[in-house]
């Protein structure tokens, strides 16, 4: 998913470093409403798990692989005003101490990761969470499901980028159908590990997880007892 420097042209890359910027900014401001003591080391733990799980490929087809994104576990762990920031830092290191993506490119994968997939991502969680039961397991797929579709949506919307922007002479349509190929199935995997790795939260500290909130309205979670819950808020 990240593109590496000169993939796109000079006025797309400056576009998309400035819708960037101007997301971080405003996430500065909002992320302060979605944190407190409590959990704000949190924040700094899902971002580092955001980070190794991007440094890890798993296989998904003959010459290709995939790694987390991690935008949707971040934003349903921490908020989708704090995710943008986890993943911009995320991205950040990865550009300048390993060359991952490209300064240059910056800009283009804040973008893709921090913004698209996490809007797009954390806006499927809500809606699916309105109406699945307000229960651990509707949570749950609520959260495989976004995790699931942001992937593809992120590629798709590099798709745009490309078709705006691109500086490599292939045809649309052939880019069109290799990153969404592709990213379905990297998208399986995402799925995966974000619920795996949501679902031992919740099993442990469900007052800690952002996208939980509404559940501690309902019924307590993993079995702990009522006043516990309430304690805990």
């Amino acid at each position: 998913m990240h593109v590496p420097d000169g993939f796109l042209d000079v006025p797309t890359s400056l576009a998309t470093g400035a819708l960037a910027a101007g997301t971080v900014a405003l996430a500065l401001r909002k992320a302060r409403t979605e944190l407190d003591d409590r959990t704000a080391p949190l924040a700094g733990l899902t971002a580092a798990f955001v980070f190794a799980g991007q440094m890890i490929n798993f296989p998904v087809a003959t010459g290709t692989s995939g790694h987390l994104i991690g935008a949707v576990l971040a934003a349903v762990l921490v908020g989708p005003w704090t995710a943008v920031l986890c993943m911009t830092v995320v991205l950040l290191v990865q550009a300048v101490l390993f060359a991952d993506g490209g300064l240059t490119a910056l800009g283009t994968n804040v973008t893709l990761m921090a913004l698209m997939a996490v809007v797009i991502g954390y806006g499927v969680f809500r809606g699916l969470s309105a109406l699945l039961p307000r229960t651990r397991t509707g949570l749950l797929t609520a959260t495989g499901t976004a995790a699931f579709l942001s992937v593809p949506a992120a590629a798709l919307a590099f798709v745009v980028l490309f078709e705006i922007g691109g500086t490599v002479d292939v045809p649309l349509g052939t880019v069109a159908a290799a990153m969404t190929g592709v990213h379905l199935l990297i998208g399986l995997g995402e799925a995966a590990i974000t619920v795996a790795v949501v679902g031992a939260v919740l099993a442990v500290r469900p007052d800690l997880v952002h996208g939980a909130a509404r559940l501690r309205t309902a019924t307590p979670l993993a079995g702990r007892p009522a006043a516990v819950m309430e304690g805990a808020r």
